[in-house]
């Protein structure tokens, strides 16, 4: 905060935040804001050294505001970034509920999982092989497996939280696949499927689908067509061909507004359907 503001003149600032005079606490909280990130870790401090309830709650709000603001620049950021890495992607979401989370934690955790599936992958193996071992890692040693209890529960579009428990929604399984997968250099993409997110194995002759959901289980075009048929929906392209990483963390928030509104979350859910906003704008 050099050539910004001294404490104290934060300090003065902070102590206007109960100011009866809305124009006034309108004024001192634009300034605050203005000041960007840096000044998250003074307002921490004046809250715990705060007794006043008023003032709490006013500092409360502007360390949420001042944290979405930064949301809101990163995933700009990342949707005009050449790469859009996945979990880059991923972890911005998560920065929603988890701001203090760093990138190279998440990006730490990967890289323990996929040292495991590295340790027993051979190149040699035959492709239905290697995709047999990934399933083995991911679902039986590692015990990754369908949230099916608490389907619609935020927890399962958080990367984090899916990386904690060890449990997700089909996409956020997926998610977990396709990064290992990625590092391994294997041809495997996400596939936008109405009701459930899947993958596709697609290099020359190979051309099939794992459902991350159900433990890796390997389906078939026809597969999709049946499962089509059940849901009475005609097939579109977007059905069984690959999908970009920027169509994954869309859905991915998708799923957030869902399960926020779900559980009477309003405030929260209007939030995520800015970032998708965001996203969608050209």
């Amino acid at each position: 905060m050099d050539g910004q503001l001294t404490d104290r003149e934060l300090d003065a600032l902070v102590s206007l935040l109960d100011d009866s005079d809305q124009e006034i606490k309108a004024h001192v909280r634009g300034k605050i804001i203005s000041l960007g990130n840096e000044v998250i870790p003074f307002l921490e401090n004046k809250w715990e050294s705060s007794f006043n309830p008023e003032v709490q709650k006013e500092i409360e709000e502007l360390v949420h505001e001042l944290q979405i603001n930064l949301l809101h620049q990163r995933l700009a950021h990342w949707k005009n970034s050449e790469e859009r890495e996945l979990l880059e992607g991923l972890w911005i979401i998560n920065t929603y509920l988890y701001p203090e989370l760093e990138y190279e934690q998440l990006n730490a955790t990967m890289q323990q999982i996929y040292f495991q599936v590295w340790t027993n992958y051979k190149n040699e193996l035959s492709v239905y092989d290697k995709i047999k071992l990934i399933n083995n890692v991911l679902f039986n040693d590692l015990k990754f497996s369908a949230n099916t209890k608490n389907f619609h529960s935020p927890g399962n579009s958080m990367i984090k939280t899916v990386l904690e428990t060890r449990k997700g929604n089909p996409i956020s399984l997926c998610s977990v696949y396709l990064l290992v997968a990625g590092k391994l250099g294997l041809p495997i993409y996400g596939v936008n499927l109405p009701n459930l997110f899947v993958l596709t194995y697609k290099s020359g002759k190979f051309n099939f689908y794992i459902n991350a959901f159900n433990k890796g289980l390997i389906f078939t075009r026809q597969d999709i067509n049946n499962y089509l048929e059940h849901l009475k929906m005609d097939p579109q392209p977007a059905f069984y061909e690959p999908c970009e990483t920027i169509d994954i963390i869309q859905r991915m928030l998708r799923n957030l507004v869902f399960a926020f509104d779900k559980i009477g979350e309003v405030d929260k859910s209007k939030e995520i359907k800015k970032l998708l906003t965001i996203l969608s704008e050209d």
